[in-house]
């Protein structure tokens, strides 16, 4: 309840706001799914080449560090890859913030949005080794606050910081002692994505915005069809993975009660209830037919690639896709997920930058400054929209009021009241692992939804409950 009325501020104040372990391995699920679809096109923006960045010139400002620190920062970036939409905003920023820092070297990786990813950079912080920043969403933070692997930011927050940062978002980081421990960057809801030519091409007319269950459904049948050369084309996809939240959604969606953790403390999803929504979910590919064969299987790159390449009519996903899909001219628009019994939901979280554990403390303020630049209204005039960064350097609704909104991503604000953000318990990635294998099975059709929930029903409540 705290994390909605969050957000209900945060929506609140939108006129003046204008912008997402010690893992061990993925546990395998315990069935495949029945069939392998067919290959999925590369999307244009698959193999990204990295684009001429514009001549930069000092302007000062915060983007003028303080530290007097000379070296290299190793900064991580979820989502990064050389040329693509997540890499253009940072690859710019940087630029700028070299021009001001000409002793500062920022050394940039990239880790991707899967629990492969996030294996990856947890493996990282516990070492120690080249890392000083990281770009993550806000359900990671409170196992890296819990293992002393990221610095809290209090000592280093402005007045101008305090006045600038909605506080209910900076609350969001604060888990330990009421110190914050990460810088706030934008609040991440997922949406539907809708690419209009594919429903012309099935002579589908658009959706009301305020649709219901039944009519995303009718939608998903009405533009599953075979092209006249044999290509198949599906209603639906989305992507699933043990470290997103992406399609949980359009299942939680089906009774306020349907939350890993219940309102009595135990595991919300062992109920009637969730078992409802888990079968309405899975049935999109078991009985109506509209996802692809390996629909719970998919790569991140095939869901988004196939909805660019018009082989999904719809997908659902967070706000960072939106800026690729413009630059590749996809004709696209941005739905609220379907009602269900009048219920309204989404799901998402909080991204931040958080600065990793450096003894140093000149390079650590270095780090922070280039943290707090990254966060600002400041990177936001360096980096606008146009050219190489469709959307301008905030590829969501931010968390400073210096921020603006830029089409299509303000087509997300409406969607702020109705989110639900991740609950913020050190054993979530632990949690959503043991969770996968059995969303997958039910997907497939290889378990009930009711059976499923129950086996893991009572380590779900110890890993939630762990504070």
């Amino acid at each position: 309840m705290k994390r909605l009325i969050f957000v209900t501020i945060v929506i609140a104040l939108v006129a003046i706001v204008l912008i997402a372990c010690a893992p061990a391995p993925t546990p395998a699920p315990t069935a495949a799914p029945p069939t392998k679809a067919p290959e999925v096109k590369p999307a244009a923006t698959a193999t990204p080449t990295q684009p001429p960045l514009p001549p930069r010139t000092a302007k000062g400002g915060i983007r003028k560090s303080t530290s007097g620190y000379k070296g290299t920062l190793n900064l991580w970036v979820l989502g990064y890859t050389p040329g693509n939409a997540f890499a253009n905003p940072f690859d710019n920023a940087i630029a700028q913030w070299h021009a001001d820092n000409p002793d500062i070297k920022v050394e940039i990786t990239g880790y991707p949005p899967n629990d492969e990813g996030f294996t990856k950079l947890t493996t990282a912080l516990q070492s120690g080794q080249g890392i000083d920043l990281l770009r993550l969403p806000s359900d990671r933070l409170p196992q890296y606050v819990r293992d002393d692997l990221v610095e809290p930011i209090d000592d280093y927050l402005t007045a101008a910081d305090k006045a600038d940062i909605l506080p209910n978002v900076l609350d969001v980081t604060r888990l330990k002692d009421g110190k914050a421990f990460a810088w706030p960057l934008w609040v991440v809801p997922m949406g539907i994505y809708v690419n209009k030519d594919v429903f012309a091409e099935a002579n589908v007319p658009l959706p009301p915005k305020d649709w219901t269950w039944e009519q995303f459904v009718d939608a998903a049948k009405k533009t599953t069809f075979k092209r006249p050369n044999g290509e198949q084309v599906y209603g639906f996809s989305g992507f699933v993975d043990p470290g997103v939240i992406n399609t949980w959604g359009l299942w939680m969606i089906e009774d306020p009660s349907v939350r890993p953790i219940g309102k009595d403390g135990k595991f919300g999803f062992n109920s009637p209830a969730a078992y409802a929504g888990l079968q309405r979910f899975a049935d999109l590919a078991l009985v109506h037919k509209v996802t692809p064969p390996d629909f719970g299987s998919q790569k991140d790159s095939d869901v988004k690639g196939g909805f660019q390449n018009k082989q999904y009519a719809m997908i659902v996903d967070a706000t960072g896709p939106a800026a690729a899909f413009k630059g590749a001219k996809v004709n696209f628009e941005i739905y609220p997920h379907p009602t269900v019994k009048g219920n309204r939901l989404t799901v998402g979280a909080v991204g931040l930058i958080a600065v990793a554990k450096i003894k140093d403390p000149v390079k650590r303020q270095a780090a922070m400054d280039l943290a707090r630049y990254l966060t600002s209204g400041e990177v936001q005039e360096d980096v606008p929209p146009g050219s190489n960064v469709p959307t301008g350097f905030y590829l969501a609704p931010g968390a400073r009021k210096s921020v603006k909104v830029v089409g299509p991503l303000d087509k997300f604000i409406p969607m702020l009241p109705d989110m639900w953000v991740t609950p913020l318990v050190p054993e979530w990635a632990k949690f959503t692992r043991l969770f996968h294998p059995e969303y997958q099975n039910i997907l497939f059709g290889k378990a009930k939804p009711e059976e499923a929930m129950k086996r893991i029903a009572s380590e779900a409540e110890k890993l939630l409950q762990t504070r």
